[in-house]
């Protein structure tokens, strides 16, 4: 069992950048796969990017690809999400997930999911 917290989410204007981190409970998390989604009210959970055990693959939705850097460090089972020039259309709730697997996916089928952190974008 993983147990995974999110944090850093937070009140921002367009164009500003927020960083987003996921620690997860297991010290060894390098044979996981590690991914954010996001869910805006009223909306379906999408994918936004998510990064392979090793860190050397990642994959990225269109709306966010050159703006978010996703990132981690094993050594502090830790996973980030870097966001720069954030949007209105950012606003959700950005949601951590982990898969028993290393590869990483855009699909989610992950198999723990941490609670949430509200990223809201307003001016």
């Amino acid at each position: 069992q993983v147990q995974l917290v999110e944090s850093g989410g937070g009140l921002v204007q367009p164009g500003d950048s927020l960083r987003l981190s996921c620690e997860a409970s297991r010290r060894t998390i390098s044979s996981y796969a590690m991914g954010w989604f996001r869910q805006a009210p009223g909306k379906e959970r999408d994918f936004v990017a998510s990064i392979s055990g090793s860190g050397g693959t990642t994959y990225y939705a269109d709306s966010v690809k050159g703006r978010f850097t996703i990132s981690r460090d094993n050594a502090k089972s830790t996973m980030y999400l870097q966001m720069d020039s954030l949007q209105f259309e950012d606003t959700a709730v950005y949601i951590c997930a982990a898969r028993r697997f290393p590869s990483a996916t855009i699909k989610s089928d992950f198999n723990y999911w941490g609670q949430g952190t509200q990223v809201t974008v307003s001016s």
